[in-house]
C-alpha cells in the first residue's frame, strides 16, 4: 500500500494495529489486550448513590470502564466517595472522569480517579466562532498559551499514574484550529497532535485518542488521518472509538456501527464507546456484538493483497460510474428487496417494502422507504404493480416472458455463454474470483450491465473491497450493487450491527451503487428494507428520513433527552432530510451537532435555546414551549409538511 495512504497493517487481512500498553488502574488497554468495552453514566455526579448504582447496572451489562462527568471542582471531588463506594460493594472496574472547559476539575480529577478525558477544543480556549487571522509568530503564542494552561494537568497525571484521553469532537474544534486547518478531519487531528507534543515535552505517555463526530463519514476519515500522521512521527498511542450523539433505537445502533465497525474491520481501535440517547446498560450489548465478531476474525480465508490502492481513505470521493437506466452515475444508492424466498408475493408483500395499495381509489401509494427493485428469483407477480418498481428474476425465469420492467439476473456462466439479454438492464450476481480481465472488457463494452457483488468471506468488506479495488484499477465503471447474506438465526440487532459494519464501511469510502440484504426468514422484510435505507442514511449516501442528531444524557444534562427525543421525534419524523440536534447542555450545544439544521439545547433548569444551524435563534425559552417554538421555526423555514398517513 502507497505509504501516503497508509493508516492500516493491511486492507485485506485482518490484523490489529499495533499500540503500547497504558494501564488504566486493573485494566491495561492497547497492545495485545482484548478490545475494551466502556459507557457513561448519566446521573447527577453529586448524586453518589444513583451513580453508583447505574455505574453497577453498566458492569453487569459489560461496561470494563465507568465515564463519569465532573464539570466542576465538586463534582470532581465527589469521584472519591463515588469510587469508594464502588470499592466497598466489590466492585473495582476504573473510574474516569470527563472534563470539559474547567482545567481545576481536571487536575482534581486525576488524583483520584484512573483516567481523565479532556477535549482540546474547548480545555482552553473559549468558542465564539469568530474567524482569526493567525502568522506563525501569533500561532506559536497561542501554543505556548496552551502549554501553561494544560502542562499542571500533564504533571499530576504523570505524579499519580493517571490515563489521560486526549478526545478530539468535530463539533467542538477551537476558533484558533478551524482559522489554520478549517472544519476538516485534519483540523481534529492537529487539534489531538498539539495537545499530545506537550504530553511528550513533559515526558507523558500514558495517552488515549479519540476522534468522535456524529458524521460517520468525518470520524472514519480523521480517525484514518490521526494513525497515519502518528505513524509518520513514530507514535503509537491507542484508540478510543465512538460515533458521538449517534442517536436514538436502530438509528443510533446502526449508524454506530457504521463509523465504529468501518475502523473496526481495517483492525483499528483498542475501546469503544457507543453513545445512544438510552439508559447507558443498554449501549453495552451494542458494543460486545461490534467487538465479539472480531474475536476469531483472523481464522480465515486469505484474500489477495492490495498493492495498489486507488482509494484515498481520508476524504470521500464516490466511485466514477456511468448510469444504466435509474443505478450508477449521479443516482442515489439504489436499493434492492431480496423477496425471493417468499411463499407467495402479493400486494400485502409490497406494503412490506413501501408500497401501499389504496383500493377505493385503485392507485399505488409510495413511501419514503419504498425500494427501488425487489428480486423474486423464480417467481412470477400476477397483479398490476407500481410503475416506478423494478422486477429482477432468474435469468430462465425471465427469457420466458421477458415482462415490462421485469430485468435478467445472470450468473457468470448464464452472462457468457446465452445470447438473449435485455436492451437496458441485466443484472449479473458474482465473486471476487469470478472477476477476470476477460469478464472486465466484456463488461466495459456492455452498458446495460449492472454487477451484484457477493461474499461468502467472514472478511467479507475486506472481499468486496478487493473487487471494488479491481474494477478500478481497470478503468471499468459499471455500476455495482454490494450484496450481503444473513442466512444463520441472527437476531435483528445483530442483523442491523452486522450488515450496518459490512455495507457502511463501504459504502462511505464511496463503493457502491446500491445495497441487496438476505436474511433469514425470522426477521421481516419491513425490518430488512428500513435497516437498508438506514444504513444508506447512516452512510450519507441517501436520505430518507429525519436525522437527529441526539446525545447520550450524563450528569450535565438539564432535561429528560430519552422523553424529549421521542416527543420531538413523534411530531418531525415524516420531515426527510431535516436533521435535528437534541443537546442536553450547552457543552453539547451548537458544537456538537455541527451537522444539524435546526438545535434544541438545554441552558438552564427548564430553559431550552432553539438554534438554526450553529447559531441561536431563540434563547432560554420555557421547556413546555420549546417544541411548538421548534416546529414554529421549521415552518418559518419553509422546510415544514404535514404528516401523510398512510
Amino acid at each position: 500500500m502507497n505509504n501516503s495512504k497508509r493508516y492500516c497493517k493491511s486492507l485485506t487481512e485482518y490484523l490489529r494495529r499495533e499500540t503500547r500498553v497504558v494501564n488504566i488502574g486493573n485494566l491495561p488497554l492497547g497492545g495485545n489486550n482484548p478490545i475494551r468495552i466502556q459507557s457513561m453514566t448519566t446521573t447527577d455526579t453529586m448524586d453518589t448513590i444513583s451513580t453508583v448504582e447505574q455505574s453497577i447496572r453498566m458492569i453487569k451489562a459489560g461496561s470494563e470502564y465507568i465515564r463519569i462527568t465532573a464539570p466542576s471542582i465538586k463534582e470532581a471531588n465527589n469521584l472519591y466517595n463515588i469510587k469508594k463506594e464502588l470499592r466497598n460493594r466489590g466492585f473495582h472496574v476504573p473510574v474516569i472522569a470527563d472534563i470539559h472547559f474547567t482545567p481545576n476539575a481536571a487536575i482534581e480529577a486525576a488524583r483520584i480517579v484512573e483516567k481523565v478525558r479532556i477535549n482540546p477544543g474547548n480545555f482552553a480556549d473559549k468558542k465564539k466562532f469568530e474567524t482569526i487571522d493567525y502568522n506563525d509568530k501569533t500561532y506559536n503564542e497561542e501554543l505556548e498559551r496552551i502549554y501553561k494552561r494544560f502542562s499542571p494537568l500533564v504533571k499530576v497525571c504523570k505524579e499519580e499514574g493517571t490515563v489521560m484521553r486526549i478526545g478530539t469532537n468535530h463539533g467542538s474544534l477551537s476558533d484558533r484550529i478551524l482559522s489554520r486547518y478549517g472544519d476538516t478531519p485534519n483540523g481534529m487531528v492537529e487539534s489531538a497532535l498539539e495537545f499530545i507534543r506537550i504530553c511528550e515535552d513533559d515526558n507523558f505517555y500514558d495517552i488515549v485518542l479519540s476522534m468522535k463526530s456524529s458524521n460517520t463519514r468525518v470520524m472514519v476519515q480523521a480517525y484514518r488521518l490521526l494513525v497515519h500522521k502518528m505513524n509518520l512521527e513514530n507514535m503509537n498511542y491507542p484508540l478510543h472509538l465512538g460515533v458521538t450523539e449517534a442517536g436514538f433505537g436502530e438509528d443510533g445502533r446502526i449508524k454506530s456501527s457504521v463509523g465504529i465497525g468501518a475502523l473496526l474491520e481495517d483492525g483499528l481501535g483498542d475501546t469503544i464507546r457507543v453513545s445512544l440517547t438510552e439508559d447507558p446498560e443498554f449501549e453495552l450489548p451494542v458494543a460486545n456484538s461490534l467487538v465479539n465478531r472480531y474475536k476469531e476474525r483472523s481464522k480465515i480465508k486469505k484474500i489477495q493483497e492490495i498493492n495498489n490502492n486507488p482509494l484515498f481513505p481520508f476524504e470521500y470521493n464516490k466511485r466514477n460510474t456511468h448510469c444504466v437506466l435509474n443505478i450508477g452515475g449521479e443516482n442515489v444508492a439504489r436499493v434492492i428487496s431480496d423477496l425471493s424466498c417468499e411463499k407467495m408475493i402479493d400486494i400485502q408483500t409490497l406494503n412490506d417494502v413501501g408500497y401501499f395499495y389504496y383500493n377505493k381509489e385503485d392507485k399505488w401509494g409510495i413511501s419514503d422507504f419504498a425500494c427501488d427493485y425487489i428480486y423474486i428469483g423464480d417467481k412470477e407477480i400476477d397483479f398490476i404493480f407500481p410503475e416506478t418498481l423494478g422486477i429482477v428474476q432468474n435469468y430462465n425465469r425471465w427469457k420466458l416472458n421477458k415482462s415490462l420492467n421485469h430485468y435478467p439476473l445472470f450468473n457468470l456462466d448464464q452472462y457468457q455463454g446465452e445470447t438473449v439479454k435485455h436492451n437496458k438492464l441485466n443484472f449479473i450476481k458474482l465473486t471476487l474470483y469470478d472477476l477476470d480481465k476477460l469478464l472486465i472488457d466484456k463488461i466495459i463494452n456492455d452498458k446495460s450491465v449492472v454487477l451484484i457483488v457477493e461474499t461468502y468471506n467472514a472478511h467479507g468488506m475486506a472481499e468486496q473491497r478487493r473487487f471494488f479495488i479491481k474494477v478500478i484499477n481497470q478503468a471499468c465503471t459499471v455500476p455495482i450493487i454490494i450484496n450481503r447474506s444473513y442466512l444463520s438465526k441472527n437476531d435483528m440487532k445483530n442483523f442491523q450491527i452486522y450488515s450496518a459494519t459490512d455495507m457502511g464501511a463501504l459504502l462511505i469510502d464511496g463503493l457502491g451503487d446500491g445495497v441487496l440484504l438476505s436474511v433469514a426468514s425470522s426477521i421481516s422484510k419491513k425490518e430488512v428494507n428500513n435497516t437498508a435505507f438506514s444504513i444508506l442514511q447512516a452512510s450519507r449516501v441517501r436520505t430518507s428520513k429525519t436525522e437527529y442528531i441526539s446525545c447520550p444524557s450524563c450528569g450535565r444534562t438539564l432535561f429528560d433527552l430519552k422523553e424529549t427525543t421521542e416527543l420531538i421525534r413523534k411530531q418531525t419524523d415524516h420531515l426527510k432530510g431535516v436533521k435535528i440536534g437534541i443537546m442536553g447542555c450547552i457543552v453539547n450545544g451548537p458544537g456538537e451537532m455541527a451537522d444539524a439544521d435546526y438545535g434544541y439545547v438545554g441552558t438552564g433548569i427548564n430553559k431550552i435555546s432553539l438554534y438554526r444551524g450553529q447559531k441561536v435563534v431563540k434563547p432560554h425559552i420555557s421547556a413546555e414551549k420549546a417544541v411548538d417554538s421548534l416546529i414554529e421555526l421549521i415552518k418559518e423555514d419553509g422546510l415544514w409538511v404535514d404528516p401523510v398517513t398512510v
